[in-house]
């Protein structure tokens, strides 16, 4: 599909500037000023005087939406996800399988390679994220505690890359356990990027995990030992140290000022909005599953039934997007990077996803002067 897109306030160098964009095959083809690329040949021409033309964001950890849970979803439960977050500006998102069985993990694998097949309507689903197993009980939030895993298991981890054909992006781990800081290590040899989280692990432990090879901290401030000034714990490894903050911004998980301390600390370049979201993501409050928990939305706000600890979130990248601004007070030119440049340099994915550049993935969203996504496109086809 051959689309021209007229008159876009364009996201370029981390400036707005007025563009015509051309996408074809996918790719963005041209860039160049108004009036100077011409229709012909086009299959949609898209005006979009007075709106903005941004990158897709990328959501590198979510647990569902729409209905669908992660570690239930069958291919056409995949495709229903990308379909609800491409609707919410989401063009590329990875996949995360909460802790369970290896059956069950690796069937859902098999569910993601499946839906790999399928046409393409959404999102694109660029891999798969492991939420565990080799996580500390004591701050397991809504990990079933059973099925955690408290010592390296690299063939496990094999067998999980290997039936996902290398599909398996990202992987959360406590550096606290048992050869934990080795492990990442040997997990990155594997094609495997690492983030540390639901851990209490000391700030010199943290610091040899980060040392070996981990490049984020899950959900920052969030099922984590937090900040003391005698003990900075893995929260203060995170914030000294050049990784990748993962932040959830529903105003529940952390507060607004909680936020801005941590955008203060890291820097805008270090910082990833994710949603963290999970299958009621879109629908409204009841009760819902988030692999093997159940859960009750109550105001918008996702707890495990028993026992009441908060369990993922309700939240979408696009209302991460507002709510970071209203927080923050940055500008639209700050806080774009952390949902798309930060994530797809975090994966290592930059060449093709996190900008509006001349040969780059078509993802662009156009957006109106309030934030509401008018339009999205992914590998240059329309959405919606």
């Amino acid at each position: 599909m051959k689309i021209l897109l007229k008159n876009a306030q364009t996201y370029l160098d981390n400036v707005f500037q007025q563009k015509d964009i051309l996408i074809s095959g996918g790719k963005i083809g041209q860039i160049e000023e108004c009036g100077t690329l011409f229709s012909g040949g086009c299959d949609k021409v898209i005006d979009c005087e007075g709106k903005k033309a941004v990158p897709g964001f990328i959501d590198v950890h979510t647990h569902g939406a729409a209905g669908i849970d992660v570690n239930a979803a069958t291919a056409e439960g995949f495709e229903k996800i990308a379909r609800f977050f491409a609707a919410q500006g989401t063009t590329s998102c990875l996949v995360s399988i909460l802790t369970d069985t290896p059956e069950k993990t690796l069937w859902c694998i098999e569910e993601y390679n499946k839906w790999k097949t399928l046409e393409h309507k959404g999102a694109e689903i660029i891999g798969i994220h492991l939420e565990g197993p080799f996580l500390a009980s004591e701050y397991k939030g809504a990990m079933p505690e059973h099925l955690l895993k408290k010592a390296p298991d690299l063939e496990l981890v094999k067998r999980y890359q290997d039936a996902a054909c290398g599909a398996v992006r990202y992987m959360t781990i406590s550096p606290e356990l048992e050869g934990m800081p080795e492990f990442i290590r040997d997990v990155g040899r594997l094609g495997i990027k690492v983030a540390i989280g639901h851990s209490g692990a000391s700030y010199e432990r943290s610091m040899e995990a980060i040392a070996n090879g981990a490049v984020a901290g899950t959900h920052v401030g969030n099922a984590m030992k937090l900040l003391h000034q005698h003990f900075p714990a893995i929260f203060g490894a995170v914030l000294e140290s050049d990784v990748y903050c993962e932040i959830i911004c529903d105003g529940l998980h952390l507060h607004p000022g909680t936020v801005r301390i941590l955008l203060k600390a890291k820097g805008m370049d270090r910082a990833v909005a994710i949603t963290d979201s999970i299958m009621a993501a879109g629908l409204p409050d009841g009760e819902y599953k988030l692999g093997v928990n159940d859960v009750v939305v109550s105001d918008g706000d996702a707890k495990l039934k028993e026992g009441g600890v908060r369990a993922g979130s309700t939240l979408t990248l696009a209302r991460a997007y507002r709510n970071l601004l209203k927080f923050t007070g940055s500008t639209e030119e700050e806080i774009l990077p952390l949902l798309t440049r930060n994530p797809a340099e975090m994966l290592g994915v930059c060449d093709e996803l996190g900008s509006i550049e001349k040969g780059k993935a078509a993802d662009i969203l156009i957006m109106d002067a309030d934030r509401q996504i008018c339009t999205t496109i992914v590998r240059g086809r329309l959405c919606g």
